[in-house]
């Protein structure tokens, strides 16, 4: 098993999946509880989702799950929301809050290292190199990290979460017309919801990658699974209908960020 898959295309944007993996060794895997097993927390099918979406895109997905260790979590295992609720870089919980490993076997500081070096650095570096591949070629990187979440879940936050859930480090992370490209996509999609920085502001990937005075741009979706999922339960299947709505909305947001390069590129120091 491949740690990571990644395409390099010839357009300014990159498509980053860190959480559509659910390769799990099988020595970790039998450290897990029947409720870990079930893999509840994973981005159901959205490598999928965006296929074929921008064809020029270059596309980086990890393949292993994220309770092995969390590609989307600071190294150091800093939280990214101080504070709240959350899972860390190897979750103990899942995002309900309930034991996910078998008594005894979570994972300890040694073995958390071990799990860095395998699997998240490797990662990461292939990411670092396609971004400064692309920001050499183009004069800009644009960052595009691609999440779900279901549209519920009481230990992460109160209420029924938006369909989009825009993230951009409360503004940091981009230029405020990347922002507002993807942004406005979802103000006037018809029939969903969206909002700006909310409970998801976007995660390390996001904020350790931006770097405007340098040309890279990143910004973050987390679609609420409700968009593109039969039900937000197992077997977690794919929705066709829903999902082609989705994708023509995804598709737009896309195409209108590649359209932005050029500007992008041109206001560079």
């Amino acid at each position: 098993m491949e740690i990571f898959e990644l395409h390099r295309g010839t357009s300014p944007v990159i498509l980053a999946f860190p959480h559509t993996g659910t390769y799990v060794p099988p020595a970790i895997w039998d450290q897990l509880d029947d409720n870990g097993k079930i893999l509840a927390d994973t981005d159901w099918h959205i490598h999928q989702l965006y296929r074929a979406l921008l064809p020029g895109a270059s596309t980086i997905r990890a393949t292993h799950h994220r309770y092995v260790i969390d590609v989307g979590r600071n190294p150091t295992g800093a939280s990214l929301y101080p504070g709240q609720n959350t899972t860390g870089l190897v979750p103990e919980t899942d995002f309900d809050g309930m034991p996910i490993w078998s008594e005894g076997e979570y994972a300890d500081a040694a073995e958390t290292q071990r799990r860095l070096a395998v699997f998240h650095a490797p990662y990461h570096t292939a990411l670092a190199a396609e971004v400064a591949r692309v920001r050499a070629t183009h004069g800009v990187a644009i960052l595009f990290d691609c999440h779900s979440i279901r549209s519920n879940i009481p230990f992460l936050f109160q209420g029924k979460l938006p369909d989009f859930n825009v993230g951009t480090a409360d503004g940091t992370s981009c230029a405020p017309a990347v922002e507002a490209a993807v942004l406005d996509v979802a103000r006037s999609a018809e029939g969903y919801t969206s909002v700006l920085n909310g409970r998801f502001k976007g995660g390390w990937t996001t904020r350790h990658y931006s770097n405007q005075a340098g040309g890279v741009e990143t910004i973050q979706l987390e679609l609420a699974q409700a968009t593109h999922l039969v039900a937000e339960a197992p077997p977690f299947a794919l929705d066709p209908g829903k999902s082609e709505r989705l994708r023509a909305h995804l598709g737009e947001m896309l195409q209108r960020l590649e359209a932005l390069a050029p500007s992008l590129a041109e206001a560079q120091p």
